[in-house]
Order: C-alpha cells, then structure tokens, then sequence
C-alpha cells in the first residue's frame, strides 16, 4: 500500500509529466522519488476537466517502475486517449489530476458460476480477456454506476468487445485487482486519497 504522502507524489509526477508534454513536448524523468516508485506497479491516470472525464489511460500489469509508467500514462492520457482530442496548454489550469496504483491482477481461484459471489464491490477491479480481446474497468467504476457483481463483470466483458456473458465461458480469463486512488481536490490543488464513497464521477 502506498503512503498518503507517496500519492501525493505520484499525482504531481503527474502533472509534471502532464505539463511537460501539453506546453513543449517534452518527457520528464522519474527523479528524487520514494523507492516504492521503482517498484513495478500497475497505474493509471486519470484526469477530469471541470468535473468530465477529459482523458484515461494507463497499464495494468506491473510491467515497469512506478515513476516511468505513472510518467507515460499522463502523457498518454492527455494526448492519445482515442476518446479525446489532445489536452491544450489553455486546459491545464481546468484539469485534475487523478492516479490510480492497482495490485498485481490475478484469477479468481472457484468456478465461473461463482464469481458474482466473489467480486467485491468497490474492492475489486476486473479484467476480462478472450483471445485477441481485453477489458478492464477500475474499482471505482461498480460503485460509480450502481453495478452489483453480476452486471460488473456483465459490463467488463462489454469493455472488452465481447458478448455479456462471455466471462462465464471457460476459456475467458477473469482477472481482480484491488487499487488506491490519489486524486487533486482541485486542478494542481491539495491531493487526498479517495475512498469509493468520494466518487461521483466519470473514470475509465
């Protein structure tokens, strides 16, 4: 688990990484950090533009150091969120800054058909894969929209690409992973540690 005051650096690396890239196109480095920013971890970046979701990318394996992934996913999420147009320097000063550390995804140890039994509901984050398709949604997403376990991994699969129902096939891969959420109060503000009661909304 990350310290409060270990978010709080990931949401400034952030920013600066942000910043950097939206007003000369330049890439930061990852300097002077904690240890746990060397650590591999799962990210993702978040950002909010007057309370709408402006842009939202991120990895989640734990395939690299925390400070160089939170680093590509700001860029990445500013500039290349197939979403979005590219951030403009003019929208720095109306965007939040949002960083999400997830746990290393792993399978549900049980049968398909009781996995709406074992989904934690603003606890567990889900990725469903089949083949050549992928989906994830954050843990913050079921509470968000009111889901209950049935209908998360219902909209998982949708994420994917793939039928509803696809997460009960035996040859879909159903992944959890638990994740902490460091958020700005306001753009390039205080940062707080969110707990899913807080978020009202939209997210990856």
């Amino acid at each position: 688990m990350a310290t409060l005051e270990e978010g709080k650096a990931a949401v400034r690396l952030a920013r600066g990484a942000v910043t950097a890239y939206v007003e000369k196109m330049a890439r930061i480095k990852p300097e002077g950090l904690p240890p746990v920013f060397h650590e591999k971890r799962g990210v993702f970046v978040t950002l909010h533009e007057e309370g709408a979701l402006r842009g939202c990318i991120g990895y989640p394996e734990p395939i690299m150091p925390m400070g160089l992934a939170i680093v590509d996913s700001a860029i990445n999420a500013a500039s290349r969120d197939p979403r979005f147009p590219a951030v403009r320097p003019a929208e720095l000063s109306r965007i939040d800054i949002e960083v999400t550390i997830l746990t290393k995804p792993e399978p549900y140890i049980a049968p398909k058909a009781e996995l709406p039994t074992l989904v934690k509901i603003g606890k567990d984050g889900l990725i469903v894969s089949k083949g050549m398709f992928s989906g994830l949604l954050l843990p913050q997403v079921a509470p968000e929209y009111n889901m209950d376990p049935m209908e998360f991994l219902s909209q998982t699969s949708l994420k994917a690409g793939l039928p509803p129902d696809a997460w009960i096939d035996e040859d879909t891969e159903v992944l959890h992973f638990q994740a902490q959420i460091f958020s700005e109060v306001a753009p390039g503000r205080d940062v707080i540690e969110k707990t899913f009661a807080d978020i009202s909304r939209g997210t990856c």
